[in-house]
């Protein structure tokens, strides 16, 4: 699209309104929910280890059982929301894994934990394919990376409100009353959303200004691409690869970190509110300069490959003091050592989170993204499972810090091998 087109949609948004925004802020609040709901039983992990006599690997297969649910979503959703789309592929994830999260309250032993962890696994993943098909949807190629990060950020909202409310309803009314409320209260998110999402060309709050701004990128085909084409792209690998490396990391600050400032500083329930809040504002931070930073350098001119691969290098460099962080001895120091690196690792999936969008046609994005969460949760599951083992065996999180400080990197190489230019798939 030539330059004085360009100025003309613009100025015609800027009359027009800006809906795509409040689609975003629906996305936002339903990660705000998705995270809520994931990391309680890692906040809770003190006191169900204490009352449910667990060790670390009793935690590490309930965690186990939720990955391998969510690579099994993951894969589902991606695919079902390009069929049904986002409006009911949301609608569909979201109540299965509400009702899954308000069964933890009537669970008693390892096994009913994890079965209520598998049908919340299940659920859970649909939240990044529909969510990202609806920004696929709603914006132009040049804002999704802003608007990903936007909503992904409710990532770390969510990682924020949890230790500040969770510990007070479970002090109030016990842990399994905490479940049940929080599941019953998100529902209100599902009327809304119903009520407020269409397609852009559907919604009748979307003006002729933002609707051509909306479809400024070249049409996309409006035929549905088949799996076996999707699979075999390196393309995809790509994504998938880099999913696989780095999401495993961020299970593991979700539901270890708590422990870990438990055992490491001596906190209780009660007293580690404030520094995971403290990370996860940082996270917070990182996920929307992240998307924020890459959008910059396209608008000034920059290739797609030059900023999405110059952010995810910068935010690979930012992780590696994590490698120190168990020998930090005071606490609000390695706050910092840790929140830098969550926020690096929100950067940096902002922009792997993009990496669909950029590289393939709408039609075919929930199932990139699907297959991508889907070998990022295998990478969980295998992390989950290391982690119980060195924890049982060694007792120390250092061995756990230096796989994490190492895998941005190996998530950056695996994107660099196998999609060196980062060029739109010419033949789906």
């Amino acid at each position: 699209m030539d330059a004085s087109k360009t100025d003309s949609i613009e100025r015609a948004v800027a009359r027009s309104g800006r809906y795509r925004w409040g689609i975003v802020s629906l996305l936002f609040m339903a990660t705000v929910i998705n995270y809520i709901d994931r990391q309680m039983i890692g906040v809770l992990k003190p006191t169900l280890s204490a009352e449910l006599g667990w060790t670390e690997t009793d935690y590490a297969n309930v965690i186990f059982f939720f990955q391998m649910a969510y690579a099994i979503g993951y894969i589902g959703f991606g695919r079902l929301v390009d069929v049904i789309g986002a409006r009911m592929g949301y609608a569909v994830a979201f109540v299965i894994w509400q009702l899954a999260h308000i069964a933890h309250g009537g669970a008693y032993s390892v096994t009913q934990f994890a079965m209520a962890r598998f049908g919340l696994g299940i659920g859970e993943a649909g939240n990044f394919p529909a969510g990202i098909k609806a920004v696929t949807e709603w914006f132009p190629a040049k804002e999704r990376a802003f608007a990903i990060g936007v909503f992904n950020a409710g990532a770390n909202i969510g990682a924020i409100i949890t230790p500040l409310v969770v510990p007070v309803i479970t002090v109030a009314y016990g842990w399994r009353m905490a479940f049940v409320i929080t599941g019953v209260a998100s529902f209100v998110w599902l009327i809304a959303w119903l009520l407020l999402y269409r397609r852009p060309r559907e919604h009748p709050k979307v003006s002729e200004g933002e609707l051509a701004w909306i479809e400024q990128d070249p049409a996309d085909p409006g035929t549905t691409i088949g799996w076996r084409r999707i699979a075999t792209r390196r393309e995809t690998w790509a994504f998938a690869l880099g999913k696989f490396f780095i999401d495993p990391i961020w299970w593991f600050f979700l539901f270890w970190l708590p422990g870990y400032l438990g055992d490491r500083y001596d906190l209780d329930l009660l007293s580690f509110g404030p520094p995971l809040v403290a990370v996860y504002l940082l996270s917070d931070v990182g996920s929307v300069a992240g998307g924020w930073f890459s959008s910059r350098l396209i608008a000034g001119g920059r290739s797609v490959n030059y900023a999405r691969k110059l952010t995810m290098l910068i935010c690979a460099f930012a992780v590696t003091p994590i490698f120190f962080a168990q020998s930090i001895d005071n606490l609000w120091l390695a706050v910092l050592v840790i929140g830098i690196a969550t926020a690096a690792h929100q950067a940096f999936s902002a922009n792997l989170y993009t990496l669909p969008s950029d590289l393939f046609p709408r039609a075919a994005v929930g199932s990139v993204v699907g297959i991508g969460g889907t070998v990022g949760a295998i990478g969980g599951m295998l992390m989950a499972k290391y982690a119980g083992f060195v924890l049982d065996g060694i007792g120390s999180y250092a061995p756990l810090f230096f796989v994490a400080g190492s895998a941005y990197f190996l998530a950056l190489l695996a994107v660099q091998l196998l999609s060196p230019r980062l060029e739109r798939v010419p033949d789906l």
